[in-house]
């Protein structure tokens, strides 16, 4: 049997590809490797959301050209939203013997038989169907607690900085049964948490001749399972997250109190030249909803510092709402143009880098203010946690995330992986609980 290594960069999204990927190369008689220096089949899938994860996947195919040239018939390719933005350029290179898109992963067999050293094969083409529903992933996470659950792909939004509908594709949302019957055997297998995943998770609605599910529908039955199964989700959209969603995690307890809401910007003018299609007080009063209905509910968050135009009086904004809403936590980078892109094609990317970090470093130092601020105010809770091992500090510690998604690190004493138990805070870092 030959063995396929794949390294897998980006989002939780990628992490879910790989695992379909393992399953389809599976069934063509590849078994999964972790050490890629045995491996016949090599890969990377990838992202194209900011150039530095590209710039780090041009270093690593130079390592993988570097295997192939010590062990003959080692093959080397790429998928994922890399090979479909670049295609032409990873294949000029003569690095690689695959380029294989999201929506293409199926062909992955019949592509690797027709690969010879004087042709190198290849499939970009965008489906508008493809949900790969019938797929059962080989999980790939070593903790057998948490499973990642494709419940749609592509987008339809096209935010004016963003890649995703280029190389995803359109939304199509995947058939709900399918989604419960794989929830179900992985509660079967032992795992105690599901993510169900999607660019925008609000918009999922699928449709059959007797019933039509959206997303609030979709949690319920998830949620329905089991008890003791957490459901988390990832990730949401300003302007299409609904009271109904929100009804729906205040009522099932065993749904996470936690909701990743990308604001990328504070400021209004920002927003419509993003193509958010929200405002300032769209974003705010959707936080004040899910606060009304959920007071303990995790926010985080994704800024961007230095898109196209914006001035010192946006930058202060985009702090004045950090300062309102306190999240949790936030994924923070400085505008990176992207190729292709609607701002790519008609905007200026006229801030100047330095200016760009400047004012990251603003939004980082603000963050991790309120951060800290957010975790001392739980000091004194008491918390139910989803062990997930040993802390990678102190293995005499055991770490586990609490329904708000903050991580917390307790003593190991009498508690074991894949349970639950109640914590009490009782100090805190910027990005930890400690508890008894």
């Amino acid at each position: 049997m030959k063995k396929v290594y794949i390294e897998t960069y980006g989002c939780q999204m990628n992490v879910n590809d790989t695992e379909v990927i393992f399953a389809i190369l599976s069934d063509a008689g590849y078994e999964r490797t972790e050490v890629m220096e045995e491996a016949d089949l090599v890969m990377a899938n990838t992202c194209s959301i900011r150039d530095n994860a590209e710039q780090r996947i041009w270093g690593r195919i130079e390592v993988f050209h570097q295997l192939r040239k010590s062990r003959s018939g080692v093959l080397v390719g790429i998928v994922g939203c890399m090979a479909e933005r670049l295609k032409d350029k990873l294949l000029d290179t003569h690095k690689v013997d695959l380029v294989v898109g999201p929506d293409a992963y199926r062909s992955l067999p019949k592509l690797l038989a027709a690969v010879t050293p004087d042709s190198p094969q290849i499939d970009v083409l965008l489906s508008r169907s493809e949900t790969y529903a019938d797929i059962t992933p080989v999980r790939t996470d070593r903790n057998g607690i948490s499973a990642f659950i494709s419940i749609m792909r592509g987008c339809n939004n096209v935010c004016s900085y963003c890649v995703v509908p280029y190389t995803r594709g359109a939304e199509r949302s995947r058939d709900a049964h399918t989604i419960v019957r794989e929830a179900c055997d992985v509660y079967a297998r032992g795992y105690k948490e599901v993510t169900l995943l999607g660019q925008n998770v609000d918009s999922y609605l699928w449709k059959s001749a007797s019933e039509t599910v959206n997303f609030a529908g979709l949690l319920e039955r998830v949620a329905d399972i089991a008890p003791d199964l957490r459901v988390r989700f990832a990730t949401s959209h300003p302007k299409d997250i609904s009271d109904e969603v929100i009804a729906v995690m205040a009522s099932r307890p065993n749904i996470c109190k936690h909701i990743h809401l990308p604001v990328q910007s504070g400021s209004s003018r920002m927003l419509e030249l993003m193509r958010r299609k929200y405002d300032r007080e769209w974003y705010l009063e959707r936080v004040a909803a899910i606060r009304r209905a959920m007071p303990d509910c995790g926010l985080t968050t994704d800024v961007i510092a230095g898109f196209c135009s914006e001035t010192l009086e946006d930058h202060a904004q985009t702090l004045s709402l950090m300062e309102e809403v306190g999240f949790d936590w936030a994924f923070m980078f400085a505008y990176s143009d992207r190729p292709g892109t609607l701002a790519n094609r008609a905007m200026q990317d006229d801030v100047p880098a330095a200016e760009k970090n400047r004012r990251l470093n603003e939004i980082i130092e603000l963050q991790n203010r309120k951060s800290l601020e957010r975790y001392r105010a739980q000091i004194g809770r008491t918390l139910e946690v989803l062990v997930e091992g040993p802390s990678k500090r102190d293995p005499s510690q055991l770490c586990g995330r609490a329904s708000n998604n903050m991580m917390c690190v307790f003593p190991a004493s009498g508690r074991s992986k894949g349970t639950y138990t109640v914590v009490k805070v009782i100090d805190c870092t910027s990005a930890t609980l400690i508890c008894e």
